[in-house]
């Protein structure tokens, strides 16, 4: 029976009991897109990413570290994480454990946007995992795959939510201080890079002969992951309006400007210093870019995420190049996939410029509040007369990036430090040497000749059955 004050609507307008009369169906849609969108960013995006830009013998483990983090924090979201990083207030920096699967609760309203509780948990859940993933990014090679395994529901747990309450979540201590993070330049990227970095450190480098000499098995591989995501990333920063909103729109058109203005730069660089346009530094400037504009998405004009991608392009390049070879810490920590400079680097680059140039009314439009006393940039606070208001903000933005640092360096030791009373953080020196093989008993290609190789593996397949002793034949 449709209500009588919904009667003039379409009929596929009109409310039901699958439509109640607060959800927009238009939100909905797009909300659920730009969730599979930021998970095709993962899953598999950065699983060919990694499975290829690493030497031939990591291919295997490496991709197979994303695509496990992928699995393990879905469990461990909807089990704990959610309502840890977005429920009732239990902690200034956390919420109150509760269940995040009963029906009765997925299907209410979400705490923000015009669309139920499920869609935010699977939203909210591929950015937790591309996080897991991101880190791993900085350990490729050489962790033990048993302690990956324990790492990931660990610092989900006791670092994820953490930062993911106290920036993000409405009640969350530097939520309500202001701290302008559109996205994730510091739940998610800052988080990352200072917690691969550490972790890094304490798994320990990879061997000798693969940090001397590793280069990607397949470079076209890389760039189609680098593709998915780059274009991933439309949901990554469309979608936190939660809403299909002219914000939304914005953010998406400043995400892809600074990017290719990032990787412009970056080739730039190169081509000056190196003479040779890398395709790997191409890469590596456009995941700075993405990073960068992350924070500030929504919040900020044109011609300042133009701005913010030459110095995404500049900065972390000059870090990596320069002061990697300068700085004794740097040179001691064998960060792989280099997340230090990507994303901690390029993250809190981002954050800075976003308390520099957000605009107060597209902070307005995001906020959806008529007047605030923080979300005013720098810029616009010396222009309007109030730099009190913009010192302000940047301040708020340094603190996040100082809390963001401190909490991950300590969580993700201590994780490390326990981890290891269990299992090794470093594979064995045969594992090391042997590499997938050696690990999973799988390689990434088989050529013609190495198909013995595969063998091991027969009883894993539908072809176990088979008598042991005639494996080989034919071989």
């Amino acid at each position: 029976m449709v209500d009588p004050k919904y009667a003039w609507l379409p009929s596929n307008l009109q409310p039901d009991d699958a439509n109640p009369d607060w959800m927009n169906k238009a939100d909905n849609a797009w909300q659920l897109i730009a969730a599979t969108l930021v998970g095709l960013q993962s899953v598999p995006g950065l699983v060919i990413l990694y499975g290829s830009i690493v030497k031939k013998k990591w291919a295997v483990n490496s991709a197979f570290m994303a695509l496990y983090a992928f699995a393990a924090v879905l469990v461990c979201w909807v089990g704990w994480g959610y309502h840890l990083s977005f429920g009732h207030p239990f902690l200034p920096f956390l919420g109150k454990i509760d269940d995040a699967l009963d029906q009765h609760d997925l299907l209410k309203r979400a705490f923000l946007g015009m669309f139920p509780t499920a869609t935010m948990v699977f939203f909210q859940f591929v950015f937790a995992a591309i996080t897991l993933i991101l880190i791993a990014g900085a350990l490729l090679g050489r962790m033990n795959f048993i302690a990956w395994m324990l790492f990931v529901p660990l610092w989900l747990t006791f670092s994820y939510t953490v930062g993911a309450y106290s920036i993000w979540c409405p009640s969350g201590w530097l939520s309500t201080m202001g701290l302008i993070d559109y996205s994730g330049g510091y739940v998610i990227h800052l988080s990352s890079g200072v917690a691969g970095f550490t972790a890094a450190y304490w798994v320990g480098p990879r061997a000798t002969r693969d940090r001397e000499r590793f280069p990607p098995n397949n470079i076209l591989l890389m760039l189609a992951g680098a593709g998915i995501l780059w274009m991933g990333w439309t949901g990554f920063n469309g979608g936190d309006p939660y809403v299909a909103s002219i914000d939304a729109s914005l953010a998406v058109l400043n995400t892809h400007i600074c990017a290719a203005t990032s990787l412009l730069s970056w080739l730039l660089l190169d081509i000056l210093f190196f003479e040779k346009p890398s395709v790997i530094g191409a890469t590596q400037g456009m995941i700075t870019g993405l990073v960068c504009i992350t924070p500030a998405a929504g919040v900020v004009h044109g011609w300042a995420a133009i701005i913010m991608g030459v110095m995404s392009g500049c900065i972390p390049w000059f870090t990596m190049m320069v002061l990697h070879k300068k700085i004794w810490l740097l040179k001691q920590v064998d960060d792989t996939m280099a997340v230090f400079h990507t994303h901690a680097v390029a993250g809190s680059l981002g954050g800075i410029l976003t308390g520099f140039f957000a605009n107060p009314k597209l902070c307005r439009l995001f906020y959806l509040v008529p007047n605030w006393e923080h979300y005013i940039g720098l810029a616009y606070g010396i222009h309007n007369g109030n730099a009190k208001a913009g010192f302000k903000q940047m301040g708020i933005q340094l603190l996040g990036i100082v809390f963001i640092v401190g909490l991950n360096v300590v969580v993700t030791s201590l994780i490390c430090l326990l981890i290891r009373l269990v299992v090794p953080l470093r594979m064995s020196e045969e594992e090391l040497l042997g590499g997938d093989d050696a690990v999973h008993g799988e390689e990434a290609y088989a050529l013609w000749g190495d198909g013995e190789k595969f063998e091991k593996s027969v009883l894993n397949s539908v072809y176990g059955a088979e008598d042991p002793k005639n494996r080989n034949e034919g071989v």
